[in-house]
């Protein structure tokens, strides 16, 4: 006895599975470029919380830089008092000449290095204003982007020193999934996966969800190690903050289906009936018949063929015992082939001996 199923034809757009885990686009560590105490922080400040771009996270006590910006202010009038009256004595020196002697007056009697003098003191005296108030906006420490807190590292009181580390943020506009592809399957999509759709599965409080995601660009190069190329989707608004989106928190595992080029009118084949490039099949008359086809794609235990068969042809799925191509096969009366939607149902077949027959 052997079996058959009916072969289907159907249009199909291959899909190339990946998997990866979901990470922040941006993040970004904050550093202290001041020294001094801490005087406030925020209460969204937290590991775990959501800060709004601008949101002020801490504040370092801005009293010595407060201070300092008073005497680089006062230093600047000075020099901008000095470089005025240098300029009147430059004015006053060359009317005194003009009077006095005949001739061109030399730079030093018109007195044109004090002048020069003066007013590089009166730009070194703007650039320290500029400096001081920035160090003075140092002082108050914001969110860089919308972003998510996943780190603090420093509390109320504690004294910072220029370079330590405050906290870390990871930016919540958009979330970023590393895919390896191997180099076989990216023959499989369109543009070599450039801007392909992406549907991202994993679970969250132990339901399984589904996010939409888009292939941003391609890391270019292929990993020495794994020998995969990494293709990088995105997802907008990943925990649902401006949307109605299913939050997807990163550190989450997911799996990718990634869309890809059209196959054509193709048929799925069960891989280990396919034998040096040829599946058996019962013809119009019983008998037993090797067609050769062309696998353009195996899928784990299947394979993806687009020649060699056709819709209604019925293949023979069960093995034969010392098969031998027009071998005379009968199907039984009171079996027909029965297919329904999702697969066809195999169907038994006596094969009768051919000294029988």
């Amino acid at each position: 006895m052997v079996s058959v199923q009916a072969v289907e034809i159907r249009p199909m757009d291959f899909s190339v599975s990946s998997y990866g885990v979901v990470a922040a686009k941006y993040e970004t560590e904050l550093v202290s470029q001041v020294n001094g105490e801490i005087v406030y922080l925020s209460e969204k400040f937290v590991r775990g919380g959501f800060v709004k771009k601008g949101d002020i996270l801490a504040k370092i006590d801005p009293s010595d830089y407060d201070a300092a910006l008073i005497d680089a202010q006062a230093t600047m009038a000075s020099a901008r008092a000095t470089l005025v009256q240098e300029k009147a004595f430059g004015k006053v020196a060359e009317e005194e000449w003009k009077r006095i002697k005949d001739g061109v007056p030399t730079e030093l009697s018109l007195r044109k290095p004090q002048l020069a003098q003066e007013l590089a003191k009166l730009n070194s005296s703007e650039a320290g204003l500029k400096r001081a108030k920035r160090n003075v906006e140092r002082t108050v420490i914001k969110a860089p982007y919308d972003s998510l807190i996943e780190a603090r590292n420093i509390g109320l009181g504690s004294y910072v020193s220029m370079g330590t580390n405050l906290g870390k943020v990871l930016s919540t506009d958009n979330a970023e999934i590393r895919l390896p592809i191997a180099d076989k399957e990216i023959q499989f999509l369109t543009n070599k996966g450039n801007n392909a759709d992406v549907i991202l599965k994993g679970n969250f409080a132990g339901q399984p969800q589904e996010w939409k995601a888009k292939i941003v660009r391609s890391e270019g190069v292929i990993d020495s190690r794994s020998r995969m190329t990494y293709l990088v989707a995105e997802v907008s608004d990943p925990y649902g903050l401006k949307s109605n989106n299913n939050e997807l928190r990163y550190g989450t595992y997911v799996t990718a289906s990634i869309g890809g080029v059209h196959a054509g009118e193709v048929t799925k084949v069960a891989r280990h009936l396919v034998i040096n490039g040829q599946v058996a099949v019962l013809d119009d008359e019983s008998k037993l018949k090797y067609v050769d086809v062309n696998v353009v794609r195996q899928i784990g235990s299947q394979v993806i063929i687009t020649d060699g068969l056709n819709s209604g042809m019925n293949l023979i799925t069960s093995a034969l015992d010392y098969p031998i191509e027009g071998m005379q096969l009968a199907l039984p009366k009171d079996k027909s082939l029965d297919n329904d939607d999702s697969e066809t149902q195999p169907t038994q077949i006596a094969m009768e001996d051919k000294d029988k027959s």
